[in-house]
């Protein structure tokens, strides 16, 4: 009953090695266990194998002779009972006529089609893989699926590997060795593999290539099994009872010494029925292990292996289980979004369906309502507004007013705006003069906040062409809707542009000083006299009792003896002191051609100059919080706001219409052939869980 229950077990791990080497992923999707046969060229790999299987089957000869993996399920198919004359008599017949018919093998790539003769088998082995891999030394990780039914052979799965090799020969790779390891590593790395690691005993235990690879996925020796070979061609005298006893390289799984035919016996073709009978009668009558022969040779080792396998995969197959719903639900969905099975659905339903779900997400990618929120920078609306509070906010504020007018260009502007008639106060016309230049320069940085959030629309528009699936499914489609995005935002841009021109033209046309915020002139002018005041030096004390006499003795009063006060233009000409004149020479002389400072600003010049500074600031800072405040929701009217409630409408008027909708909606051949193998995949996958559903 237990060998029955076991045989059934392994028999559906073998069905889902054939379902998924159907489709070619051989089990890289979902890990399935499997006995690996790992060893060196020389190690007899072929003999054990050949010797558990009862038949000469596979390639033999120089170099390396198992250039793919060999996947060989053997199932164990009991003779009709009118046949069944005992194992070894069948065994004999198998060897005596290669007609047996109780025991055939069939390949994978060839279904529905029997091999009596195994000689048919070894000549189909060399042909796929030349047909894979050519007539030179080349491997290839693809499998060769064979399974072998036999009423001599016990229930069983294994992967014969290539042979370790460490030296390239003939027309072999130059890297040869590590293309070999690559793919060797590639099986026995999995947790669900066991290692047969081969190992010829009439060399030293420690240079095993298979048992120092094996060492290196499994250091605990918890999946790997010995074989030892060649225990016939050891010294006299020597035996490999201390390696059996663990007591040299340790394997939880324990080590089994086998004998196999030698390269004589192959070439004169004795029997391997022969080959068992001689390598019982050699353990039952060595010294060494006649005690223990019931645990030596290859029969025994196929028990073993039977029984192994068959506790690793009870232990393993409710995470097949899961792994199989798992991988199945992935790859449902992934068909879904390439359209399902058969790609069906109305081209109209298609476009609407994604029109609508691009317009949600760009919605939402602006409004920050998305699931799928970055941790580790910002992203769609938060990047909008870092433009409006971060960018924009600063290049605003950092406009110095007086980093390109200073202080000679005002006094200028003053003289200059007064006209004819000097001003009594400080003139206003000057002010409004510089305050307009200076708020002009605030289209610039308006303008240039326009286009960083323009641009990341067009950023959020690429993210959403990457992330929603249909996209990929329809190229046409992507590139019509990028298209057609992009000239929205650009028709958008236009009276974007001009609102915030124009905002930037009020604040210029009309300056208001009665702004509440607004520095008035007399509080300006009583602030910059207390200033210059508060640097001048106190007047020199008087003595009372010299009053008099210094008022007596000089001409103070005298209205021809008081010094020469500068004149209003002083600054504009350099000091002329007792110029003589001749004769003829004209009392006043006519204006220069240009005008220009020449002397340094006078106290006077002086304190108009910061009067006018003063009010520049105060209200030049009341326009830059104004536009702070009013170009980002101008912006977001006309540009972002506008996009999210008239986009889908766009995008309806130009895909929407029956003449284009057939163009839009060809798929990608990627999509197509992606399509192909996910269906082939979630087939594979339904009847994988079918077959476990019932273990």
């Amino acid at each position: 009953m237990g060998t029955r229950l076991g045989s059934e077990i392994v028999a559906t791990i073998n069905k889902l090695q054939d379902v998924f080497a159907a489709v070619g992923t051989n089990a890289s999707t979902i890990d399935l266990p499997q006995i690996c046969v790992l060893g060196s060229q020389s190690s007899g790999k072929s003999s054990v194998l050949e010797n558990i299987v009862g038949r000469d089957f596979l390639p033999r000869g120089s170099g390396i002779v198992t250039r793919r993996p060999l996947v060989l399920q053997l199932i164990n198919r009991p003779a009709p009972a009118a046949s069944t004359n005992g194992a070894a008599a069948t065994a004999a017949l198998g060897d005596d006529k290669q007609a047996n018919e109780n025991e055939w093998g069939e390949f994978l790539h060839l279904p529905g089609e029997k091999f009596y003769d195994f000689n048919k088998i070894r000549a189909e082995i060399i042909r796929d893989t030349e047909a894979k891999t050519g007539r030179n030394a080349g491997i290839s990780p693809q499998p060769i699926n064979l399974r072998v039914y036999s009423p001599n052979v016990v229930t069983l799965t294994l992967v014969d590997l290539p042979g370790l090799t460490k030296v390239p020969v003939g027309d072999q790779p130059k890297d040869i060795e590590k293309q070999i390891r690559d793919m060797l590593l590639k099986y026995i790395s999995r947790p669900a593999a066991i290692i047969l690691a081969v190992t010829a005993a009439n060399q030293d235990l420690a240079n095993s290539d298979g048992l120092k690879m094996a060492r290196d996925v499994d250091p605990e020796g918890t999946r790997t099994i010995g074989v030892l070979t060649k225990v016939d061609l050891m010294d006299q005298g020597t035996d490999v009872v201390d390696i059996l006893a663990g007591r040299i390289i340790p394997l939880r799984l324990g080590y089994v010494p086998v004998v196999n035919r030698g390269q004589r016996d192959i070439e004169t073709s004795k029997t391997i029925s022969a080959a068992l009978e001689h390598e019982r009668k050699f353990f039952e009558n060595h010294p060494s292990y006649q005690s223990k022969a019931q645990f030596c040779g290859t029969p025994f080792l196929a028990r073993k292996l039977n029984a192994i396998l068959m506790q690793h995969i009870r232990a393993t197959l409710p995470d097949i289980k899961a792994r199989i719903t798992s991988q199945l639900s992935k790859y449902q969905t992934e068909l879904l979004s390439l359209g399902g099975p058969m790609g069906e659905g109305s081209a109209g339903n298609v476009v609407l369906t994604i029109i609508t779900e691009f317009t949600s997400e760009f919605r939402t990618v602006i409004d920050g309502n998305t699931n799928d929120l970055s941790l580790n920078e910002l992203s769609g609306g938060a990047r909008i507004s870092y433009v409006f509070h971060e960018l924009f906010n600063n290049g605003v504020k950092g406009i110095d007013p007086f980093d390109q007018v200073k202080d000679g260009d005002i006094r200028t502007i003053l003289y200059n705006s007064s006209g004819s008639t000097p001003s009594l106060f400080v003139g206003t016309t000057a002010f409004e003069v510089i305050v307009k230049q200076q708020i002009k320069r605030l289209e610039d940085p308006s303008l240039k906040c326009c286009q960083l959030v323009y641009d990341e629309l067009i950023r959020i528009l690429g993210q959403l062409l990457a992330k929603i699936q249909a996209f990929r499914r329809y190229p046409a489609l992507r590139e019509r809707f990028n298209s057609v995005v992009i000239n929205f935002f650009k028709t958008a841009m236009t009276p974007t542009t001009k609102l915030v021109t124009d905002m930037v033209a009020m604040q210029a046309c009309y300056v208001n000083t009665t702004h509440p915020d607004f520095l008035s002139g007399h509080k300006a002018m009583s602030m910059i006299t207390d200033r210059l005041n508060a640097g001048k030096p106190p007047p020199p004390a008087v003595d009372p009792k010299n009053t008099k006499m210094q008022i007596n003795n000089n001409k103070d009063l005298d209205v021809d003896s008081k010094k020469e006060e500068p004149s209003f233009f002083g600054s504009f000409f350099a000091g002329k002191k007792n110029v003589k004149r001749g004769p003829n020479t004209p009392s006043m002389e006519s204006p220069p051609a240009v005008i220009r400072p020449q002397a340094a600003l006078n106290e006077r010049e002086t304190m108009e100059t910061d009067v006018i500074k003063l009010l520049i600031h105060s209200y030049f800072n009341i326009v830059k919080r104004e536009m702070i405040d009013m170009v980002p929701k101008a912006i977001s009217l006309t540009l972002v706001n506008h996009s999210k409630e008239n986009l889908q409408r766009e995008l309806l008027q130009e895909l929407y219409k029956p003449e284009v909708l057939d163009d839009l909606l060809k798929e990608s051949e990627f999509v197509v052939s992606r399509r192909k193998e996910v269906r082939s995949m979630v087939e594979a996958l339904n009847k994988a869980e079918e077959i476990v559903a019932g273990v």
